[in-house]
């Protein structure tokens, strides 16, 4: 069988008439070409010289494939905070919250950040966006500020 008009028409005039090759391909070469030549340019001029890291091996890519290390890096290099959902944020600062508690002087800061984790744990169990459960727990204002005192003294 022969190929219909239409599509015999498309594949003439898919051709470089200068060259008779496929002129997508063609197109493709010439600009890989030039992206080489931009780059060979650039370098001549020294625009890729003392960039951060040069010459340095790529830290911390870990050895199983995540296909999220890019973000990682980010979020940790430009100390990006707030991005993650509720329940692991929350999970992120009870871990840190007696450091956290530590840097404080007063102790009414002190039952602020406390009275202000708490209502952001409440908050975060009542959404019903989605994600990971709450699974971090109330702190009692009380024993968590005397636990601060006692730190204090020592």
């Amino acid at each position: 069988m022969s190929e219909e008009p239409d599509r015999q028409l498309r594949r003439e005039r898919a051709r470089d008439p200068r060259t008779g090759r496929d002129a997508a391909a063609e197109r493709a070469r010439n600009l890989e070409q030039w992206v080489d030549q931009q780059i060979r340019q650039a370098m001549a001029r020294g625009d890729f010289d003392d960039l951060p890291g040069a010459g340095k091996p790529i830290k911390d890519l870990g050895t199983t494939h995540d296909p999220d290390w890019w973000l990682k890096k980010l979020i940790e290099r430009e100390q990006i905070t707030g991005v993650l959902p509720p329940a692991l944020q929350l999970r992120k600062e009870d871990a840190q919250l007696e450091e956290t508690l530590d840097k404080e002087w007063s102790e009414k800061t002190v039952r602020e950040l406390l009275v202000d984790f708490n209502r952001r744990v409440v908050e975060a169990r009542r959404q019903l966006l989605g994600g990971p459960p709450v699974v971090t727990r109330l702190r009692d204002v009380e024993t968590e500020v005397a636990s601060w005192r006692e730190r204090r003294r020592r």
